[in-house]
């Protein structure tokens, strides 16, 4: 009688708790799979899209660190002239400098993105992408900053190989080991600040309104998903607008990261814009380059949140069709 109860027991508590421990066991593996599946998706995002801009982006780079004046004739002029004098590939010099930060900065930041959205819908009630106008300014914010101090000394390492000649670093490593013996390591987070106060908007500005256009465009069309040609110009939008609103401290930034080459003693953000606008004026120095980045970034954000969504939906549909995603 006792050992029948007994099994009765045993056989509902294992009834009860089994089915528990497989529910929970296949949430986390779906958790998991997530984050692998954003991590990854955000890696190609960033780089596909910084190599299809590496030219206008090291050109950018050069002209604001410098006091020359900005045109598009002028730029134009530089990557011609970069190309007769050092060859076609060294429109990309630095790109592996990128390419080493990007794909981790990338990664982190989407990835980053998505659980911010999941617990911040959590915490205001809402259910997956479908997050209030603050909550998803928040996300994006919190997102790019997060992805920013993750990765910065290698932001820092790609600013100084885009503004130097292969003879000065011949590669990441060599930038790393210089600046540490002949600047200190605290030189690898010189133009930190200006960076996470940039990047808090930016992000913010970027991924609200691209998440905001396709809600939008979900609710008059009536399709979920958005064509190709529409993620693009989403993204082409949430570009323009985030990096217009930070520009003036990317600029910042950039010259206090390349202080140690071009001969300025950039020390602080106020510093530094009090020293650019008094040599070169508000609109010719904080905001050099800018139209370059008016084409610049609205393709390179474009490809980028467009790369992210549509890997996102292919891994998606290869676990349902059984394959195993990366």
């Amino acid at each position: 009688m006792g050992s029948g109860v007994q099994e009765q027991r045993a056989s509902l508590t294992q009834g009860e708790v089994l089915p528990l421990a497989s529910s929970s066991q296949s949430e986390g593996l779906k958790q998991t799979r997530s984050v692998i599946n954003s991590l990854f998706s955000g890696a190609l995002a960033g780089a596909v899209a910084k190599t299809a801009v590496a030219p206008l982006d090291r050109t950018k780079i050069i002209f604001q660190v410098s006091s020359a004046r900005f045109s598009a004739k002028e730029a134009y002029r530089l990557i011609y002239r970069t190309y007769l004098k050092e060859g076609f590939f060294s429109l990309w010099r630095g790109n592996s400098a990128t390419m080493v930060r990007v794909i981790p900065y990338a990664a982190i930041q989407f990835c980053a993105h998505e659980q911010y959205k999941a617990v911040l819908g959590g915490y205001y009630g809402f259910q997956g992408n479908v997050l209030p106008p603050v909550p998803r300014l928040l996300a994006g914010s919190m997102a790019g900053t997060t992805a920013a101090m993750m990765t910065y000394p290698l932001d820092m390492v790609r600013a100084r190989m885009a503004v130097t000649p292969k003879e000065m670093y011949s590669n990441i490593l060599h930038v790393f080991v210089r600046i540490s013996r002949e600047e200190g390591m605290k030189t690898l987070y010189r133009g930190f600040t200006p960076t996470i106060l940039g990047v808090a908007p930016y992000a913010g500005l970027s991924f609200f309104t691209y998440e905001t256009l396709k809600k939008l465009h979900a609710e008059h069309s009536g399709r979920q998903q958005p064509y190709s040609y529409e993620r693009l110009a989403f993204g082409a939008c949430a570009g323009l607008i985030g990096q217009s609103a930070s520009y003036p401290l990317d600029v910042v930034r950039r010259r206090m990261q390349t202080a140690g080459v071009t001969g300025h003693t950039y020390r602080t953000i106020l510093g530094t814009m009090r020293e650019i606008v008094s040599e070169e004026g508000v609109i010719r120095g904080l905001y050099k380059g800018l139209s370059m980045n008016w084409v610049k970034g609205p393709i390179a954000v474009g490809i980028s949140f467009t790369t992210f969504d549509l890997t996102q939906i292919l891994l998606k549909k290869l676990h349902q069709m059984g394959y195993t995603t990366p």
